[in-house]
């Protein structure tokens, strides 16, 4: 087996007295697509943010290419290749979806044609032919692929996608599942933090489950779908709604 291209190690992370994450230990392999799946309030976002760096762990440590970025900033990761999409898109309002590109692409040093890898990515996603729209007269569905089409502008080795797809309509779901595996085909290897069970059964290689801060199961899909404890926190959690 590869080096793990991302991965924590005992991590924990404490507010006060309160455990919100860890001891947890987990890797993500290249290329792998990973499901993180759990109630809310399980620590699934805690553990994205140490991942990212906008928290730091109180204990344990985060390895990032096979080097300890505990305690580097979030830009400073993303810069190296580790890129996070948001639950809520937050586009620049007043702007293209074309200039909406380009402002991540101004902090990136590596870059030859700024432009012409706004496009390529605009046109990864679906995009191109919305370049020159106003960010602001966009679908929801256009919303969830900007946010992404930010995301990939630097050229990530790994993408966090967090809950990319709430709110979306089946066939909404397919368009996004369908970006994020041939952006895996290309090589990135895909985190997939989702509460819609049947897009992260599909598109994930490996799934953990949390529960209250702790790694309850990591498994094949099917093996965690079908793993009694998932079931009842996950599954129980879900028949109340």
């Amino acid at each position: 087996m590869s080096a793990p291209i991302l991965a924590v190690e005992g991590i924990e992370k404490t507010f006060g007295a309160l455990r919100a994450l860890g001891p947890i230990s987990v890797a993500l392999q290249p290329g792998e697509r990973l499901g993180i799946i759990g109630p809310n309030g399980s620590g699934k976002t805690t553990l994205i943010n140490c991942l990212t760096g906008t928290l730091t762990p109180s204990a344990g440590e985060v390895w990032f290419l096979g080097r300890k970025v505990t305690g580097l900033a979030p830009h400073l990761r993303a810069r190296m290749g580790l890129a996070r999409s948001f639950q809520i898109p937050k586009p620049f309002t007043g702007m293209t979806v074309l200039e909406n590109l380009l402002v991540p692409l101004d902090h990136l040093h590596d870059v030859a044609d700024p432009h012409v890898r706004a496009m390529e990515v605009l046109d990864s996603v679906g995009l191109a032919g919305r370049a020159a729209h106003e960010a602001g007269g966009l679908t929801q569905l256009e919303l969830r692929k900007l946010e992404l089409a930010r995301a990939l502008a630097g050229r990530p080795k790994v993408l966090i996608a967090d809950e990319a797809m709430a709110g979306l309509s089946n066939r909404e779901i397919d368009d996004v599942l369908v970006i994020l595996e041939r952006l895996n085909e290309a090589g990135v290897a895909v985190i997939m933090i989702e509460h819609i069970m049947h897009a992260v059964m599909r598109f994930s290689h490996r799934i953990i489950c949390l529960e209250t801060g702790l790694l309850i199961a990591d498994g094949l899909p099917d093996a965690v779908a079908n793993d009694p404890l998932v079931q009842k926190v996950y599954f129980g959690e879900q028949a109340h709604h």
